[in-house]
């Protein structure tokens, strides 16, 4: 067989060492430089570019620290080993920032000659993840092996490389369709002499690059260390595929991968005579009502392997080809954000495990450069979804997925309006206010939710001005309740029967009481005191709004909004002299999505009634939980209705009954910052005031990380006794409560409790 010099197919990456604080600038000037090829077209839409240089070490040095950047994305090799397998992240923590990576290379670095090579992808326009310099560029710094990029480096326009005839990916992805001419590869690039490649015509292929300016300069701007890890690389797995012959005589390969995942397909393809053309795709490639991103591989004569760089999403690989043309194997690389599922649960009931696999699926499958609302379609930072996605990281992920968190919270802030409003996604070229979700997520759910379960009062620091400069935006009407606020996109929820006048009031009432404890904990208690008081406005016109079974405003003239009825309870607005009614309500009225429906059942547990939350959890997420042919959640209840989106079946937002299960009816939540204190009151749903038998979720367990250690509880029955089975952790403290009224403070340490 012969390998492709371009991608491939083994992976190393052990030896290197990323390093700094959360998002750490860089500000001062160093003597690299950003290059590019000095021939051809480098700022167009796809370009790639080979970077190489030789560098000769009497010694190899105990530390080689490198800061490496690429506009948008680049692959490293040292000697011909793989080191850094898609480095790089879309531009920026604000419009005019870059960030850069920065690696220790000791371990794969020899004495004598060391081979530099650097493959860079410039995405050439934006969307909604990224915001396009208008440059291409690569830019690499090392002072402890005496190594800057400069006019030196040996470079070319990668000639096998271009974009795929036909659809392209939809507008919101600024990556492009990548499509390999392997007759054109340039084999052994990595480790051959720059000067051996020619071009058509017989002249130099590498020359001297192109020097665009400096560390600092623009278009790429302040330069940033990457604050979150380099990816995962899971390695390179085969599979197992079916192939059978389409009507016109090609040949349509299908091969199922273990859940949705993101990979990079890795194709073994033997043609005698070359010039095929294999189509790539997922059956994700058309979803959520769009085309997404496929690839294609013209075959060269004989045997060769190819691994399309960029990373797709599906449940399954997909390939079209012309008959002539042998697969002689099908692999992927999985890849993803560096985290781990270190949170743990299980239960009796088959239907509430399954949809927790799937959130968690959903919800790793929908992390990398930042968190996404879908990987397919958007790819894209919505707020609204982040918010939720962040309390079922708490459960589930280990500490890792926290440095992801705390790069939203800056990129929110950071990439704000004149005017002080924010909006989102972010980073990238959608700019348009969403009211509601900008409430949601700088408030409980939010920045105060991060804060309660990190401990990190200096993100919480940065963030507040912020805060307080988008409240400041928001108004009330005579009577106190607030006034509708005109985004660039007044969306609420997906679907039907809005009352938009208060899901913007509830959000905006919990908004102000996240905001009191934030001025709070910064000692703001003036500020806390303000916010206090127009919470207490807002909630009082709320109030007037209330009909005697339900809130609606008088604006309103659609079917009663369960979305409302839960903010009225989650925010406190709702008192318990109106609990009975507002349960009649949730049992009559079901419009919320699944982006809310988390929000009612928290409220419907709120209000006592933990078992129809879950019973109406088992009846509407029935059909994405059920489907066999899906590991993930969906978008919307059902999948292609344009009344929610399009329905990608990938929404992480979906999971957020997963949050529910374990802070509201497994009870685990924090009382302090950094769960230095946190509350244990389990639901536990017996006859009468029984705790014999929990008649919710039967037996069942969780544990999790978190700042201060694995939290674990465990509820057992056996033989008509039950036991609760508690691990807290060193330095911190519990309070556990029952349903029967049993209250108890936990100190560090195993405890057991027999009911």
């Amino acid at each position: 067989m012969i390998a492709t010099g371009v991608f491939p197919a083994a992976v190393s990456g052990a030896g290197f060492h990323e390093s700094g604080a959360i998002s750490a600038s860089v500000e001062e000037k160093c003597s690299a430089r950003w290059i590019v090829a000095a021939s051809g077209e480098v700022d167009t839409v796809n370009s790639w570019m080979c970077f190489r240089k030789d560098i000769t070490l009497s010694r190899v040095p105990e530390s080689a620290v490198v800061r490496i950047a690429a506009d948008s994305k680049y692959w490293l090799w040292i000697n011909g080993e793989l080191a850094v397998f898609e480095g790089g992240l879309k531009r920026g923590e604000d419009k005019c920032c870059s960030y850069f990576d920065e690696l220790d290379l000791a371990k794969l670095l020899r004495r004598g000659k060391n081979s530099i090579a650097v493959l860079v992808w410039h995405f050439g326009k934006s969307g909604f993840s990224h915001n396009d310099s208008g440059k291409a560029g690569f830019i690499l710094d090392s002072p402890a092996l005496d190594l800057r990029s400069d006019s030196t480096w040996q470079s070319c326009i990668h000639p096998a490389c271009s974009t795929c005839d036909g659809s392209l990916p939809n507008y919101r992805l600024p990556e492009s369709n990548i499509r390999f001419d392997a007759a054109r590869d340039i084999a052994g690039w990595q480790t051959s002499d720059p000067s051996a490649f020619r071009t058509s015509d017989g002249g130099r292929l590498f020359g001297d690059s192109a020097e665009r300016g400096g560390w600092g300069d623009a278009p790429w701007g302040r330069m940033v260390k990457r604050p979150i890890p380099l990816w995962k690389d899971f390695g390179v797995r085969k599979l197992r595929f079916v192939t059978e012959t389409l009507p016109n005589g090609n040949l349509r390969v299908e091969a199922p991968l273990p859940c949705n995942m993101q990979i990079t397909p890795l194709l073994d393809v033997t043609d005698n005579a070359g010039g095929s053309t294999v189509s790539i795709t997922t059956d994700h490639t058309i979803a959520g009502g769009e085309t997404n991103i496929r690839a294609e591989y013209v075959t060269a004569a004989g045997r060769h392997s190819y691994e399309s760089l960029g990373w797709m999403n599906g449940e399954k690989i997909i390939l079209e080809m012309p008959s002539s043309v042998r697969l002689n194997s099908l692999s992927y690389r999985r890849t993803g954000y560096d985290t781990e599922p270190e949170g743990r649960f299980t239960c009796d009931d088959e239907f509430v495990s399954r949809f927790w696999t799937k959130a968690l699926n959903t919800l790793y499958v929908n992390m990398r450069d930042t968190f996404f609302d879908c990987p397919d379609r958007e790819r894209a930072q919505w707020w609204g979804d982040v918010t939720v996605m962040m309390g079922e990281c708490f459960y589930t992920y280990s500490l890792s997925v926290y440095s992801l968190m705390r790069k939203a919270i800056r990129e929110l802030c950071l990439w704000r309006s004149p005017d002080g409003a924010l909006h989102s996604p972010i980073p990238g070229n959608y700019k348009a206010e969403l009211p509601g979700q900008m409430l949601a997520a700088i408030g409980p759910y939010g920045f105060w939710n991060y804060y309660m379960n990190t401990g990190d009062k200096e993100t919480l620091a940065f963030a507040y001005p912020y805060v307080r400069d988008y409240l400041a935006l928001w108004t009330t009407d005579a009577t106190g309740l607030t006034e509708f606020r005109n985004g660039g996109w007044n969306w609420g929820d997906w679907g039907d029967e809005k009352d938009m006048r208060l899901i913007y009031a509830g959000w905006h009432h919990l908004a102000l009481g996240a905001a009191a404890k934030m001025a709070d904990a910064l000692g703001k208690p003036e500020e806390s005191a303000q916010y206090h008081e127009l919470a207490g406005q807002v909630s009082a016109a709320f109030n007037l709004c209330w009909d005697g079974s339900a809130y609606r405003h008088p604006s309103y003239t659609g079917d009663t909004d369960d979305r409302v009825q839960a903010l009225a309870v989650i925010s406190g607005i709702a008192g318990p002299e109106k609990y009975n009614a507002l349960y009649r309500t949730f049992r009559e009225h079901e419009n919320a999505s699944p982006y809310m429906e988390k929000y009612v059942m928290e409220a419907l547990c709120r209000i006592g009634h933990p078992e129809y939350a879950l019973e109406r959890m088992r009846r509407r997420f029935a059909p994405m939980v059920n489907d066999p042919e899906r590991s993930t959640l969906f978008e919307g209840w059902d999948i292609g209705n344009p009344k929610y989106g399009g329905g990608t079946t990938n929404h992480a937002w979906s999971g957020g009954p997963l949050t529910v299960i374990a802070s509201e009816i497994c009870g685990i939540r924090p009382l302090k910052p950094g769960f230095t204190e946190f509350e244990i009151a389990p639901v536990i749903a017996g006859e009468g005031k029984s705790l014999t038998r929990d008649k919710l979720l039967g037996n069942w367990s969780i544990s999790f990380p978190t700042v201060s250690g694995t939290i674990s509880v465990s509820y057992r029955t056996a033989s008509g006794r039950s036991t609760m089975k508690i691990s807290v952790p060193e330095g911190t403290s519990a309070r556990l409560v029952l349903p029967d009224g049993y209250v108890s403070i936990l100190s560090s340490g195993k405890h057991t409790i027999r009911l």
